[in-house]
């Protein structure tokens, strides 16, 4: 058997892991005039695959049999928060993808009506105890 299908899938592996590296999940931090630092955290999916078969020779006087194959590979990079570190404090801000349905909608906005309604009895409380 050849090594080309071998050398082919190290030589795929090493250009992803060129392509891919620490910075790619956590990326470089930024930071604003006023001192808050950001710091962009992604997710990282990689994918590769190969494959080859050693031919049969027609010539005779040759000792190795043809190769042919091939090698592929892809990366996929996603945000997926933000930490932003403030004070002293760090809080972290997760890059929602957006609602698709409009059942995930009302599930997105049910936290902003949940406070809502909680502020306008806080509001309604106060007033009946003045």
């Amino acid at each position: 058997m050849s090594n080309s299908l071998p050398n082919m899938l190290e030589n795929t592996i090493a250009k992803i892991r060129d392509m891919v590296d620490v910075n790619s999940v956590v990326g470089d931090p930024i930071t604003t005039p006023d001192g808050v630092t950001i710091i962009p955290i992604s997710k990282v999916s990689v994918g590769f695959g190969g494959g080859g078969s050693d031919f049969v020779s027609k010539n005779v006087n040759k000792q190795e049999n043809p190769f042919g194959g091939g090698a592929g590979g892809g990366v996929k990079i996603s945000p997926i928060a933000f930490l932003i570190v403030k004070d002293g404090s760090v809080r972290m801000l997760p890059v929602a993808a957006p609602a698709n349905t409009t059942a995930d909608r009302v599930v997105e906005m049910v936290p902003d009506v949940l406070d809502k309604v909680a502020a306008f009895i806080d509001s309604h409380t106060a007033k009946k105890e003045h």
